[in-house]
């Protein structure tokens, strides 16, 4: 998968994307409440946004008071993300899978990368980054899709391998297609602690109660199935 094609598709979805997040339901009330949980406290900390979006996380964060620095592989993401967040926080245009040299060492309290890490075949140069620019017991908070709802859904015949997949995503206007990567449970957990990590704590997410009120059908799949992970991992010293 090239780095141009993630690009093309978020440059199309960035300006539907940013207009739908506050209140897209698997955004706005399955992923973001979890992954917030995960984070915790965060006033008065350092937090890198990776692959930030419309900068709708780095939004709460700011508001709670932390420090946000985020980055996305699409020009008009950060747009949005420096539009939505004024002059608060710094946004730039970068590719998850590169290395951030301009980042010194240990900067970061924490690390949040929401559903973005499925777009990186191997995790562990990004994770081996995410490692160096977060402080000794720094936190690392990841939201993936669940391997388990992904070989269900890309009906794969190969679990133990890492494979590109795509599907059509219709909730953003003209349908678009949308290249990634699914794995096995074993390919998230390795990567972090082969690269520095200890998991803390693991969440199979829940969708909260609002979720209901607009899309009741998914709601009650999300409740018998999760189509989400969510991960807190901590920087061993």
């Amino acid at each position: 998968m090239s780095k141009d094609k993630i690009k093309e598709v978020y440059e199309i979805l960035a300006t539907p994307y940013n207009a739908l997040i506050d209140h897209k339901p698997h955004n706005a009330y399955y992923d973001r409440p979890n992954t917030l949980r995960l984070l915790g406290d965060v006033k008065g900390k350092t937090i890198l946004d990776a692959a930030c979006g419309p900068g709708k996380y780095a939004e709460i964060l700011i508001s709670q008071g932390a420090d946000v620095t985020g980055f996305d592989i699409s020009p008009k993401m950060v747009t949005h993300a420096g539009e939505r967040n004024g002059n608060r926080g710094n946004f730039f245009v970068h590719d998850l899978r590169e290395p951030l040299p301009m980042i010194p060492d240990t900067k970061f309290h924490k690390i949040v990368c929401a559903l973005a890490m499925h777009y990186v075949e191997d995790w562990n140069n990004t994770l081996a980054e995410f490692h160096r620019m977060l402080k000794p017991n720094g936190i690392l908070v990841l939201s993936i899709e669940h391997p388990f709802f992904e070989y269900q859904y890309f009906q794969s015949e190969a679990y133990f391998e890492t494979e590109a997949v795509k599907c059509t995503w219709k909730g953003f206007g003209t349908p678009v297609e949308v290249p990634s990567f699914r794995r096995p449970l074993g390919a998230v957990v390795a990567p972090l602690t082969n690269n520095g990590f200890y998991i803390e704590h693991l969440i199979e997410p829940k969708p909260v109660p609002e979720f209901e009120k607009l899309d009741p059908k998914h709601f009650k799949e999300l409740n018998s199935f999760p189509a989400f992970m969510c991960i807190r991992a901590v920087r061993k010293v």
